[in-house]
């Protein structure tokens, strides 16, 4: 059976604005492989109260084309990184230390407000690959710091080493769990360092408690949300092509799950974003 990827429909707006702090408009999804050109994208997620967007580039040309948008779109920044899997294999190729070189020179941009996605991912690279991981994990996190960038943390089945890494470099002035994929121990750690945890369509799916769990535990001052498109779209939608019209799917289960009031959780989630990335935009 071939997976739909016709696009949802445009939910109700929200009662006050939010931010998608992470999105790939730059990766192609959707009907015949098309997907939302940028100046679509954005118009479509501002008429449903998704006002502004980090655009997260996570290779050498995303980070390139990342930088470019945020320029062009008043409504967009930046974040540049090397995905944890590029880094194994620009390692293999002998090229990881001048990519990283490329993006500290990114990352200086005005227009530029994280360092990331950077971090651990587990689940795709295998042992083989995980000190180059570690290695550029570290050297994002100098970065952020050197730069006062925030840091946005990518991390897939490797809690303990994230955590541990963070620690034996000393924490930056901000950092955001991009994704939020940990339980409410989990959360506590990430909360202890200082961290803003950020939600996508994954809290709305079924299998799902033990991040909705999670989810409750987080101040309301340190709740973001995210959509991570063109992956992730939240239910009743899954495994349809996403985008950040779609945020109000996301934020109604959360406020759901939360037991809290839909446009005080909206105002808080713009307020976090500020406060995460530096200001506003």
């Amino acid at each position: 059976m071939s997976r739909d990827r016709s696009r949802p429909p445009v939910p109700e707006p929200l009662p006050h604005p939010v931010v998608d702090n992470h999105c790939h408009l730059d990766i192609a999804d959707g009907p015949d492989g098309s997907w939302l050109q940028t100046r679509e994208a954005i118009a479509q997620a501002a008429a449903v109260g998704v006002t502004r967007i980090v655009q997260i580039g996570c290779d050498l040309p995303g980070a390139r084309w990342a930088v470019e948008a945020a320029s062009a779109h008043d409504a967009l920044v930046a974040g540049v990184a090397l995905h944890p899997n590029e880094a194994p294999l620009l390692a293999e190729a002998g090229e990881l230390d001048a990519a990283l070189e490329e993006i500290a020179s990114l990352a200086a941009g005005d227009r530029v407000r994280a360092v990331g996605e950077t971090g651990l991912d587990y689940f795709r690279t295998g042992e083989d690959g995980r000190a180059a991981q570690q290695l550029s994990f570290r050297r994002h996190v100098d970065l952020a710091k050197r730069l006062d960038r925030t840091l946005v943390i990518h991390d897939r089945d490797a809690h303990e080493d994230v955590l541990r890494i963070l620690d034996e470099e000393g924490v930056p002035e901000r950092f955001v769990m991009h994704c939020f994929s940990g339980d409410a121990g989990f959360a506590r750690a990430c909360l202890d360092r200082g961290g803003w945890l950020s939600f996508a369509g994954t809290v709305t799916f079924k299998n799902a408690e033990p991040l909705r769990e999670a989810l409750r535990v987080v101040p309301q001052d340190r709740v973001l949300v995210e959509t991570d498109a063109p992956y992730l779209t939240p239910m009743p939608y899954r495994g349809r092509p996403n985008a950040s019209y779609l945020v109000p799917l996301t934020m109604r289960s959360m406020a759901e799950t939360r037991g809290e009031d839909l446009a005080e959780l909206c105002a808080a989630v713009d307020a976090n974003t500020e406060a995460a990335f530096g200001g506003t935009w």
